[in-house]
């Protein structure tokens, strides 16, 4: 719409009409800020975040039940809350704690029953052993310091607690298709989300928890239903699973155990 040409000239644009959509500014790669720019694309089920809502719902297999009704989850780089989906039926007595930057995120995953907070992960505001569970999805491969956010999780997760892992693996197959290629694809990441130096071999991180006193075991590799897949781009299906595979070389799960503190104090 041109401007106005003086300072009473209405609007032309009708009082109900949407407003104009804004092209998201170019970024550097794994910029959180992206998170803001695309805040709109959380919950569509076509939006740029739609592969995010798939793991969520396989993150959700791996979570354990609660211990007793009312056990704090922490849910690392909650995002708009999209865990919150899987957490019913044999999950639904976890309380749902969030972190994440975003605040525009956190506004919604508010909404969907998370108890928000507004934080570092690298830099938790919260007490040690609190955390019967702590879920990191799509996490380890935006931190440039690894160590530190692995120390703190091991800080909040309470003796015998568990770590609910996925994240992508540094191999030339997942710089190649899932990043470079797949931020191109209709579901794939958006363009810029990932910055491939920073992604993580299975046993790099392994090794970072350990010095946290987690005891991480690899699950598996996660791969999209190509029947799904197509069923979605031909709008015949709202969602894809994201089905287990041997490979770890794109896409891998892990858990890992609370066995001690840090410095080996049981």
């Amino acid at each position: 719409m041109p401007p106005a040409t003086g300072p009473e000239a209405p609007s032309r644009r009708p009082v109900n009409a949407p407003s104009p959509q804004r092209r998201a500014p170019r970024r550097p790669r794994n910029d959180p800020a992206q998170y803001d720019d695309l805040a709109g694309e959380w919950w569509g089920t076509r939006g740029q975040f739609a592969a995010l809502r798939w793991l969520a719902e396989a993150r959700g297999r791996l979570i354990p039940n609660p211990p007793h009704p009312g056990a704090a989850l922490l849910d690392l780089a909650c995002g708009a809350g999209l865990l919150s989906v899987a957490l019913t039926g044999r999950l639904a007595g976890w309380r749902h704690v969030g972190v994440d930057l975003s605040a525009p995120a956190l506004r919604q995953a508010t909404g969907h029953g998370v108890l928000a907070v507004r934080a570092d992960v690298h830099r938790l505001p919260l007490p040690d052993g609190r955390f019967s569970c702590v879920v990191a999805g799509e996490l380890f491969e935006h931190l440039a310091d690894l160590d530190s956010a692995c120390a703190e999780i091991g800080r909040v997760l309470a003796p015998g607690g568990t770590v609910v892992i996925d994240t992508l693996a540094d191999t030339l197959f997942c710089r190649l298709a899932l990043v470079r290629i797949a931020e191109h694809l209709p579901g794939g990441p958006p363009r810029r989300l990932h910055d491939p130096s920073l992604l993580v071999a299975p046993d790099r991180l392994a090794d970072a928890l350990g010095r946290a006193g987690i005891d991480m075991t690899v699950v598996g590799g996660l791969r999209p239903s190509i029947v799904d897949y197509a069923r979605w781009l031909a709008r015949r299906a709202d969602s894809v699973r994201m089905l287990p595979t041997g490979s770890t070389a794109g896409v891998y799960q892990a858990v890992g155990l609370r066995t001690a503190s840090v410095g080996g104090q049981r």
